[in-house]
């Protein structure tokens, strides 16, 4: 849900990266943070939990137009992907207005994959989110690992009607074209829906519903 900062003019979305453990989350959000020019982005912040750590930090996009007046800024975030990390997962989703899902294509991951969607997905209902009204782009990654999952497999397993993307971020390949189709998602929903008059200095927005890929 856009979170509209009146007194700055200001609207800022929130872009959460999905996945299993190790899938390549924390790699695309390195890789994004390093190649942004630093006077449009603040810092990569980590929080360290036992298991894992969450990442995050903000930016401007350099193309992205202004909302009626509005500049737009994103938040990117990571996820953990264990079982156990279900509570921090939950929080993270609280307000999301995209996703990004990392499936990860090394073999014996597929069962991951798909596990750690179904994850996001009852994470996402406990914030009183339904999975089919949330902008989501997935992308397959590891391709550069032999015997990577064949991609329809993924497909079908997601029932994606909508462009997957084959991606290799440690390279950084397809990671800026997966997080551009998604910021594209998210701005189409919140151009369909009616920014509030100021009666306050910040308002939360829930965007028009955008077809998605579930």
């Amino acid at each position: 849900m856009a979170l509209v900062r009146h007194d700055s003019k200001e609207v800022q979305f929130k872009i959460v990266y999905c996945g299993p453990p190790s899938g390549g989350k924390t790699t695309n959000l390195q890789y994004i943070h390093r190649r942004l020019d630093p006077r449009l982005r603040g810092d990569l912040v980590s929080v360290a939990t036992d298991l894992n750590r969450t990442i995050s930090f903000d930016y401007l996009p350099v193309h992205s137009s202004e909302v009626r007046g509005y500049q737009t800024r994103f938040q990117l975030f990571t996820v953990p992907g264990q079982d156990v990390m279900s509570s921090i997962r939950e929080n993270v989703l609280a307000g999301v207005d995209g996703i990004v899902f990392v499936a990860d294509s090394s073999p014996g991951r597929y069962d991951a994959s798909i596990s750690a969607w179904e994850q996001t997905c009852d994470a996402l209902r406990v914030n009183a989110l339904r999975p089919d009204s949330v902008p989501v782009a997935f992308q397959f990654n590891k391709r550069d690992v032999a015997g990577a999952t064949r991609p329809e497999l993924f497909d079908e397993a997601f029932r994606l009607r909508t462009p997957s993307f084959l991606s290799c971020a440690t390279t950084g390949y397809q990671v800026f074209a997966t997080l551009d189709y998604l910021t594209a998602l998210v701005l189409k929903g919140f151009h369909a829906s009616n920014v509030p008059e100021r009666s306050q200095n910040s308002s939360r927005v829930s965007p028009a519903p955008v077809e998605t890929s579930l």
